[in-house]
């Protein structure tokens, strides 16, 4: 392992460009819900917050933070080095989730032969797959350079709505001006928001292997060849958007291990952390777009279904096996189209019903109190409240973000819609941090699935056993 140095300087002022590319609603609110961010440098809490985001980033990257994560510092590493390969088209990776026996199984189904070569476990999970993490990636990536620079790819403007939202005192590269590495400066992003590996004064690198087992090594995948992120700006995290997306598809397609896909989630996410590809705040943002977008597919808010998009899965435009667009008009219907087929699975596998299948798990995720420990680490990251009126404070889930519920109810759909935004409301992360600031958005930065899963799988439990606990 060694470690590198870096330093920077400059500035970049953020001008409101001229009326361009046209984001879609999903996109807009997905910007406005993050646009607490380009806030922070304008209040001592904010800049508090940052300094910590800093400070927290590098000390998870070193090791020093002490984080509780699921594998040994040195194993975590590892994994991390490869998970920064996405496997957008299956959600292999994230499998392992899933047990012993029902991830192993799964992962000797759907697989990558290589970085452009995959198969499916089935036909409905693999369109499910496909449209949900195109849609929650158009809203993440719709960010980037939003918050880097004001555009929609470092040059081409935003449309007029996404622009107004420029006057409305947000600032450009929150994070390279605030971290001494703004946008053009030598070593820095040319665009903004510059990344830990660019900003940390000192950086863990290691070796390793890549997703495939081949030899690699964790620069390979910030400066490139594998994956070149030196002008990639950084809020939020794409790969946790995806990370989360899919490991919340599989914990909603297999409720008897909803807790530990959560659990998954969170790991994917923070492991982009320990490479030292994002902030802390990157992966917060990064979770809350994702499951933002998530609830309202699955409220089939017509903002999210319907439309006809680019098919993330093809990954090879010269394959003809694979739709080259996917569009679902009825996204809760092709959901229970998934269980249906994964259910047929479990039967292949196992011959028995779920739950029974995922248990005698001997896999990193069997430890209830460790997994609990984790994902408190991971929860607001420790970074100090910049929303002070929302400290100390619950949230009306109901009024504020209504559809949120239905991460839980299409997994459980024992329990009602109000009971589990109810749940949801008991189990919230610590209130008032740099997203927090009373908005919708801000809800989906505070859920704790991992605690409302476990009351949510006890209540449905109840139901179907004649009698309903009490939460």
């Amino acid at each position: 392992m060694r470690f590198i140095t870096a330093t920077g300087l400059a500035a970049l002022c953020w001008a409101v460009p001229a009326p361009g590319f046209a984001q879609s609603p999903a996109n807009l609110a997905a910007l406005r819900g993050l646009a607490p961010v380009a806030r922070l440098a304008a209040t001592p809490e904010g800049k508090a917050a940052l300094a910590a985001n800093l400070k927290v980033t590098g000390d998870i990257q070193s090791g020093a933070a002490g984080q509780p994560t699921l594998l040994p510092l040195a194993g975590q590493r590892q994994l991390a080095l490869r998970d920064c390969f996405i496997t957008d088209g299956n959600a292999t990776q994230l499998a392992d989730g899933l047990g012993t026996r029902l991830g192993d199984a799964y992962q000797a189904k759907a697989r990558y032969a290589d970085h452009k070569t995959f198969t499916s476990l089935a036909p409905a999970v693999a369109r499910l797959i496909g449209y949900t993490n195109t849609v929650t990636k158009s809203d993440s990536n719709a960010g980037k350079y939003f918050f880097a620079n004001g555009t929609t790819d470092g040059k081409t403007p935003v449309s007029p709505e996404a622009a107004a939202l420029l006057a409305d005192g947000l600032t450009a590269d929150v994070f390279g001006k605030a971290y001494g590495r703004p946008a053009g400066a030598p070593g820095s992003d040319a665009f903004g928001d510059a990344r830990p590996f660019q900003t940390l004064p000192a950086l863990a690198a290691y070796r390793s292997e890549d997703y495939f087992g081949h030899p690699s090594h964790s620069l390979d995948w910030l400066r490139g060849p594998n994956q070149d992120l030196m002008n990639s700006p950084s809020f939020p995290s794409g790969h946790t958007t995806y990370g989360t997306t899919e490991s919340m598809v599989l914990a909603i397609l297999v409720p008897a291990r909803y807790q530990q896909m959560v659990v998954r989630a969170a790991e994917y996410g923070n492991d982009r952390i320990v490479v030292g590809a994002h902030y802390a705040m990157d992966v917060i943002g990064g979770r809350a777009t994702s499951l933002h977008a998530l609830a309202h597919l699955l409220a089939n808010d017509p903002a999210y279904v319907g439309q006809i998009r680019a098919n993330p899965a093809v990954l090879d435009p010269a394959r003809a096996d694979t739709p080259k667009t996917v569009a679902l008009a009825d996204y809760p219907a092709v959901m229970k189209e998934a269980r249906t087929e994964i259910d047929a699975f479990v039967g292949e596998v196992c011959g028995r019903d779920i739950p029974a299948c995922a248990a005698g798990d001997t896999s990193r995720f069997k430890d209830a109190a460790a997994n609990a420990a984790f994902i408190a680490s991971t929860l607001t990251y420790g970074l100090p409240v910049v929303h002070p009126d929302r400290a100390g404070t619950s949230a009306d889930v109901a009024a504020l973000a209504p559809e949120a519920g239905h991460l839980l109810t299409a997994a459980f759909p024992e329990i009602t819609l109000a009971e589990a935004n109810g749940i949801l409301g008991e189990t919230l992360a610590p209130g008032g941090g740099f997203l927090d600031d009373g908005s919708e958005f801000g809800v989906y930065s505070r859920l704790n699935l991992y605690e409302a899963g476990g009351k949510a799988a006890a209540l449905a439990a109840g139901r179907r056993n004649g009698a309903a606990p009490s939460r």
